[in-house]
Parts: C-alpha cells; sequence; structure tokens
C-alpha cells in the first residue's frame, strides 16, 4: 500500500505527542525530585549536565545508527534505554545511589533521546517527500508542535499532581506510557522514503567517520547551517537552566516552597504558551516575514532573551513572598514559550531545506551536538552562578547571552539571501557544484 501524506503525518503526530506526554511527565517536578533526593541546585545542574554530556558522546553514533539500520530503530532502542534510565532514576532515590547513581541514569538518558533526536523527524521529511508532498514543512511541524505542546500541558500537569502525592510515582507512570510508545512505534513506524542498510560492528567506526565527515561537510561548512548551529549553542546555554530552574525560582518567589503541584502548573505555562506560538506560524508564514525565515528567528530570540533577562532583573530588585513578582515571572514564562512556540518549527523547516536527504538524520544530530555542549557549559556555569550568587541572577546572565543568538540568524539569512541571488546564473545541473564555493566562503568568516 502506497504512503499517504495523511498516514505520514498521524503517524508523526501520534508519535511525537506519545512520546512528549510520556517524557513530560517528570518535567516539572524532576528539579524538586532531586532536591528530596538530597542534592543542592549546583549539584542537580551538574546531575542535568551529564545528561547532556551523555548526549554529546552518543549523537554521532546514534546518528550512524539512524542512517544506517534505520530510523525507526534507533527510535525503538532509544524509547528502551530511556525505561530502564526512568526506572534507575527511582532506584537511585530509593535505595540512596546517590549522586553516582543519578549521574549514571542521566546518561544513559542523553543516549536514549539521542536515538529520537534528529531520526523522527528525518522519518518524516523523508516520507513525505516520498508521497510527493509539496506543500510547507513548516507548518507541519508547527502543528506537531502544537500536539505536543497540548500533551507537554497534560504530562506537566499530571506530573504536578502525581508528585503531591508522591515525587517518585510521575517517573513510574512515564515508564508504563513509554512502553506503550515503544508498541505503538513498532506497530505503526515503517522506513518510508529511506532505504535502510546493514550496519556491521566492525565498520562502526568507520561509519561514525563517514557520518561526523557528513555532519562537516553539509553542517559546518554550509554558510546557511553554520550559524544555525551556534544558535543551537546558544539554546542549550540558556534554555535547560531556565527550565529546570524556574520550578524552585516561582515557588521562592510566591513563597510557598512545598506547593508541588504549583511547580507542574508553571511547566505546564510552557506548554500551553507554545502551543499558543505554533498557531501564530501559519499565519506567520504567508506574512512577509514568512519569506525571510531567518527574520522571524532573530526577532523570536531576541525577545527570548529579553524575557530571559527579565526573570533575573525580577528576582534581583524583589524578595521572596512577593506575590506581584510571582505574577511578573508567570508573564514572562509566557512571553518565552510563545516565542518558543514561533521560534522551534520555523528553525526546524528552516535548517531541513538546507540538508540533503541522504545526511539528514546525521546533520540534525549534529545540530544537536552544539545544543548538547551548550547545555552541558549551561547547565554547570549557570548552575554555579546560581548557587554562588542566586537563581535571579544566572537567569540574567543566561539571557544576555542568549541574545547573541540575534545577529547568528541575521547571518545565516543574509547566506541564504546569497544563494537564492546566485541559483538563477547557475548552469543547469550544476547545482551542487555552484553550492561548493558558498560553502567553503561566508561560513568560513
Amino acid at each position: 500500500m502506497a504512503p499517504t501524506v495523511t498516514g505520514v503525518t498521524r503517524t508523526y503526530y501520534t508519535l511525537s505527542a506519545l512520546f512528549v506526554l510520556s517524557a513530560s511527565l517528570i518535567w516539572g517536578v524532576n528539579t524538586l525530585f532531586l532536591l528530596d533526593a538530597g542534592l543542592d541546585i549546583f549539584w542537580i545542574m551538574v546531575v542535568n549536565a551529564t545528561f547532556s554530556a551523555g548526549q554529546i558522546v552518543f549523537e554521532v553514533p546514534t546518528g550512524v545508527i539512524a542512517d544506517t539500520i534505520g530510523r525507526r530503530a534507533s527510535f525503538l532502542i532509544g524509547i528502551a534505554s530511556l525505561i530502564v534510565a526512568t526506572l534507575g532514576y527511582v532506584a537511585s532515590s530509593v535505595f540512596d545511589w546517590g549522586l553516582p547513581g543519578f549521574i549514571l541514569f542521566s546518561v544513559l538518558l542523553g543516549f536514549g533521546f539521542t536515538c529520537q533526536t534528529g531520526a523522527v523527524d528525518a522519518w518524516m521529511v523523508d516520507a513525505l517527500d516520498a508521497t510527493g508532498f509539496s506543500g510547507s514543512k513548516d507548518r507541519v511541524f508547527a502543528r506537531t508542535g502544537m500536539f505536543a505542546g497540548i500533551s507537554m500541558l497534560i504530562g506537566t500537569l499530571g506530573g504536578g499532581l502525581l508528585g503531591q502525592i508522591n515525587l517518585a510515582i510521575p517517573y513510574l507512570v512515564r515508564t508504563v506510557l513509554l512502553v506503550g510508545v515503544f508498541v505503538v512505534t513498532f506497530v505503526f513506524m515503517r522506513e518510508i522514503g529511506f532505504k535502510p542498510r546493514a550496519l556491521r560492528f566492525s565498520r562502526f567506526g568507520e561509519e561514525s567517520r563517514d557520518i561526523f565527515e557528513a555532519g562537516i561537510r553539509h553542517g559546518w561548512r554550509h554558510p546557511v547551517v553554520r550559524p544555525l548551529l551556534f544558535t543551537s549553542l546558544m539554546s542549550g546555554l540558556l534554555l535547560w537552566y531556565l527550565f529546570y530552574a524556574a520550578q524552585p525560582f516561582a515557588l521562592e518567589l510566591l513563597g510557598q516552597e512545598n506547593l508541588v503541584w504549583v511547580a507542574g502548573a508553571v511547566t505546564a505555562l510552557f506548554a500551553l504558551s507554545g502551543i499558543a506560538g505554533n498557531m501564530l506560524v501559519g499565519k506567520i508564514s504567508k506574512s512577509r516575514f514568512g519569506k525571510r525565515p531567518a527574520r522571524t528567528l532573530a526577532l523570536a530570540s531576541g525577545g527570548m532573551a529579553a524575557c530571559a533577562t527579565g526573570l533575573g532583573i525580577v528576582g534581583l530588585v524583589t524578595s521572596d513572598g512577593n506575590v506581584a513578582a510571582f505574577v511578573v515571572l508567570v508573564v514572562l514564562l509566557a512571553g518565552f514559550g510563545m516565542l518558543d512556540g514561533i521560534l522551534r518549527p520555523v528553525r526546524q523547516a528552516y535548517i531541513n531545506e538546507n540538508i540533503p536527504s541522504a545526511q539528514r538524520a546525521t546533520v540534525l544530530s549534529f545540530d544537536s551536538f552544539f545544543g548538547d555542549i551548550g547545555a552541558v557549559v549551561g547547565q554547570v556555569g549557570l548552575g554555579y552562578a546560581a548557587q554562588a550568587l542566586s537563581k535571579a541572577a544566572a537567569y540574567a546572565i543566561g539571557g544576555a547571552i542568549y541574545f547573541i543568538s540575534v545577529p547568528l540568524y541575521r547571518r545565516a539569512g543574509r547566506a541564504s539571501d546569497r544563494g537564492a541571488a546566485a541559483e538563477p546564473a547557475a548552469e543547469p545541473g550544476d547545482a551542487v557544484a555552484a553550492a561548493e564555493p558558498a560553502a567553503s566562503g561566508p561560513a568560513g568568516g
């Protein structure tokens, strides 16, 4: 039976929604869970950083898996790893394995998520291309963002309510849901538009080197993709700290540190505001900004940096137990989430437009690799700033650094404009050759 656009998108939406639902059950309570296990804010950020470090180590090897034996196989391996790692988190708390246990299973979590990053998006893009789909993929990304946002809203609120009973319950429920995601993936996800090939262990090193070189060639040396890689780095520097510090920071401002459900609600706010941003993508893509995605990305990232810096200022100029400050925090988090909901699908479509199919999963993993590096540096650095100075000071520092994303997106846009202007002058059949000088030119400056 020939694949259809509806069949591909329905599978993609379903898998994305179910995966985010299961994953997000612990997002609102993870920091509180680790605090309850005896870690302070700095060591919590170190544990989270080891998750990102695991992703750095495994991004290229899991890219080999996705681009050889298949995107479906990569996703299934990742889900199985997440099941084991989630149970390991609970065991580390119950059996007092402490910091070493959390670090070990955080690395395994990192491996599991790298099996998913790039692979599922690459599957969708190649499958749609195989059906002859010629529409705008940013709308597909935006719609899945909305479904994922709804799932995150349900997951974080549910996790907060379950965590109010016992902080371990969200982890156990997450495990059950991940089993369900594994079954749905196994039954409904089929390789379309991509032909898997055998991967022999003896060739794994060579395959890894080839994959890495492809990432360099089609990512680092590409004049449009290269600045986008650095925006991923900037995002990693800020986003992980902003997200995981938001729950205890909000409770401190409110002066009610035992209200676990409020932490879940604050996290759900990201989802709700993200959905609002996703809903705006369709209108933006039809506007004059839609023809200049880099401009949209620059404006959105600038707004996100301003919101993060504002969070820091609010914390620095107010005292704990200030309800007005908590309200301002809610508004700024909502603004950050909405802008992020606009930025993500536009950025996903933009970077996919500049990646060849055969290396799609590789370059997307390479992009995640930069985000992982930023996440390690950001969580350790901002976590230390939070411990030595204050959570508010760390927000202000992270927001200021994130402003660097604005000129990076503008640089990508200029490179894209130069490439578009050069296309009419190229001879038919010389598209690849015409691209080579550009790839070694502006990106190297």
